[in-house]
């Protein structure tokens, strides 16, 4: 990241720290992991996703678990909430390694009110605890949401009254959006970011949090895409999160782009409702 000289990192996945083990990793295990990346970026922020599992990535403690459809079943958030002790200890490890430096809490999948509550309430319990045992943490640590089913993005008020952030996940958006499995051979060739549905809720999504104050950034792969960087800095977006090898060339677009340009012509895109028209005009930004 600094290589590139990235503002932060916009997506620190913890799942990765719970595959591929017998045992999970213990508060101080995660701390530890938390901490280092904290302290690398030297003061800039640092969003740390709490743990996406379930679907594809099935912890081997719970291989014995069986979901008839693991994509629309128990992951992420709701994996969380139904292991509160798990994700207790997660919580409490972040926040403890938000002492080092700027860190954030991200939660995925989230489309309840009741999930946010859910969350917010175990983030408490765990600074109460912090606090009794007299460990340092940030107070004023920031609490944000992934934007990655159309539930959300279209009930946006409920995360925008409760938490500090927002970040679209373009790859599980649109999956859900299209009902594609974009893992699926006999399918993949439908998934498709430029769907006019899909624009709707990226750029309404990306509209509310403008309107309202609340920052939002695109954490999926459409951020990292040069063919779609200018389509979505004339929806508003300023922030965004992609794999560091495409850092450089992103920004490049992004400074040489003249945002009064762009900004009418993507609404008219967003008018549009043929996907194939609305192909032909975003390959015409860069031109």
């Amino acid at each position: 990241m600094k290589a590139v000289n990235a503002d932060g990192i916009g997506l620190y996945r913890t799942e990765f720290l719970f595959l591929g083990r017998d045992t999970l990793p213990d508060e101080s295990e995660q701390y530890e992991a938390y901490r280092a990346v904290v302290k690398s970026m030297q003061g800039k922020p640092v969003t740390i996703r709490t743990f996406d599992v379930g679907a594809d990535k099935a912890l081997d403690i719970f291989a014995g678990r069986v979901e008839p459809n693991p994509a629309l079943g128990l992951r992420a958030v709701r994996f969380s909430l139904s292991e509160p002790q798990i994700f207790l200890t997660q919580l409490r490890a972040l926040l403890r390694a938000s002492a080092h430096g700027k860190l954030q809490i991200m939660v995925p999948m989230l489309s309840h009110a009741q999930e946010i509550d859910q969350c917010l309430a175990l983030i408490e319990k765990a600074k109460a605890e912090l606090r009794e045992e007299k460990l340092k943490f940030d107070e004023r640590i920031e609490i944000g949401g992934m934007i990655e089913v159309p539930a959300a993005a279209l009930a946006l008020g409920m995360f925008v009254r409760r938490l500090s952030f927002l970040s679209i996940g373009t790859n599980d958006l649109i999956q859900y959006t299209l009902a594609i499995d974009r893992s699926d051979e006999a399918v993949v060739h439908l998934y498709d970011p430029l769907h006019p549905a899909v624009l709707k809720l990226i750029s309404g999504t990306i509209a509310t949090g403008a309107r309202l104050g609340v920052p939002v950034s695109v954490c999926g792969e459409m951020a990292g895409d040069a063919t779609y960087t200018l389509l979505l800095l004339g929806m508003g977006l300023r922030n965004f999160s992609m794999h560091p090898a495409k850092v450089l060339e992103i920004k490049r677009l992004v400074l040489r782009a003249d945002i009064g340009e762009l900004a009418p012509k993507v609404q008219r895109i967003l008018k549009m409702d043929e996907q194939s028209r609305v192909r032909e005009a975003v390959e015409r930004l860069a031109g």
